[in-house]
């Protein structure tokens, strides 16, 4: 596999891709039946919403300072590859959950190692190739991230008919460790030679536009919920009919079809950014997400009236996904690009904290129209913010 800068299917491309393939295969089989699980030790919908949203805002900080630091040191790997491992740890310590806050222990500390290896790894990414390959590295990255995605869950709809819920976290253990792996064995680095700058300098030394860019991703944010309430959506909806245990593996099925989607079309997506406008498109996506999240508004609890609106939150988040990463490596200088994607990282965590919960809360305490339509306003005004600073894209 070629190292240069010029080719853009590189060895560290490759590796980080295969490295995010394995872990994302764990972690979402983990995450496919997290939602039956919270159930079955007492949990609901607003608890497993607060589950989430603390678990990811409670390592916001953590995200920011490890990009920074990666910036400080010149280093990525290091704390990328730490942060794979406590991910897998978080997996497995579900096994040993017997009541919801151990639950959230264990989901805190795999967002430990979410948050301290992602801004490195994206980092790392664009140090590894040019602007013009920007979109198709991004895409390619969440392309396997996604096929891990659709291979976890795919296994955990043929387990969870044949074992008990906990022991699909064990099996999910494997492939999260051959994460870990991957990274330390096959990706590569040269120390960079960055000068080092305070935590707090490098923070206001940020550019401006890409704090007004970091102003929409934070008010789409705070409408993007995680998928596992999406999961339990469409389980309450499908069980009058098919019972919970069926109803459980149709939901499951549903998020397969949606990260097959995700996984198809991000590479075609990053590759198209290359040569369009590619805030004009992450708007698309942002309003996409926002009229997938329409959908579940009403109590219809019709198999293909679900699969349509999975899918166009699967198109959605290949859109977002890609999009934001490829969107802040224009706008972010080469000594600045480990804090940008970490403050990136952390706006994204808070948002995710506050729709996660707050989705789930008004579902519980008022009604699915409350929660949802909750989502679905932020997220389309995000894009109306997003789309009226489209003229900034950088073309190569």
């Amino acid at each position: 596999m070629k190292t240069e800068k010029n080719q853009w299917l590189n060895r560290n491309v490759f590796a980080a891709g295969l490295t995010s393939f394995f872990s994302d295969f764990g972690h979402e089989m983990a995450t496919a039946v997290l939602p039956g699980f919270v159930i079955s030790i007492g949990g609901s919908a607003a608890l497993l919403g607060l589950i989430e949203g603390v678990a990811d805002a409670a390592t916001s900080g953590m995200k920011i300072f490890a990009g920074w630091y990666s910036d400080y040191t010149g280093r990525r790997k290091p704390l990328a590859s730490i942060g794979y491992f406590l991910t897998a740890i978080g997996v497995g310590f579900l096994y040993f959950a017997i009541s919801w806050p151990f639950v959230l222990l264990s989901r805190v500390v795999a967002w430990i190692g979410r948050g301290m290896r992602g801004p490195p790894r994206d980092a790392l990414l664009v140090d590894s190739t040019t602007p013009k390959y920007y979109g198709r590295v991004f895409g390619f990255h969440r392309g396997m991230d996604t096929l891990g995605a659709i291979a976890g869950p795919v296994l955990a709809v043929f387990l969870i008919r044949v074992v008990e819920i906990r022991s699909i976290f064990l099996v999910a253990l494997i492939p999260s460790l051959l994460a870990f792996v991957v990274i330390l064995v096959l990706l590569k680095e040269k120390r960079k030679t960055n000068k080092r700058t305070s935590f707090v300098l490098s923070v206001k030394n940020l550019p401006r536009d890409f704090r007004l860019f970091m102003i929409a991703v934070g008010v789409f944010g705070l409408g993007n919920f995680a998928d596992s309430l999406l999961i339990l959506r469409a389980t309450d909806l499908l069980s009058p009919a098919k019972g919970i245990v069926v109803a459980g593996s149709l939901a499951i099925v549903l998020y397969v079809i949606h990260n097959v989607l995700y996984a198809a079309l991000s590479f075609p997506i990053g590759a198209l950014a290359d040569k369009i406008g590619k805030r004009t498109l992450l708007a698309f996506g942002y309003f996409l997400t926002g009229v997938s999240t329409v959908g579940f508004i009403f109590n219809i609890g019709n198999l293909w009236y679900l699969g349509l609106f999975f899918s166009l939150a699967g198109i959605a988040i290949a859109i977002t996904d890609a999009l934001e990463r490829t969107v802040a490596a224009d706008l972010l200088p080469e000594n600045l690009r480990g804090t940008g994607y970490g403050a990136l990282a952390t706006i994204n965590g808070v948002g995710d904290f506050a729709s996660s919960t707050a989705v789930g809360t008004l579902w519980t305490a008022i009604s699915p129209l409350a929660g949802f339509g909750y989502g679905a306003v932020l997220t389309i005004s995000g894009a109306g913010l997003l789309f009226t600073t489209r003229g900034q894209d950088h073309r190569v």
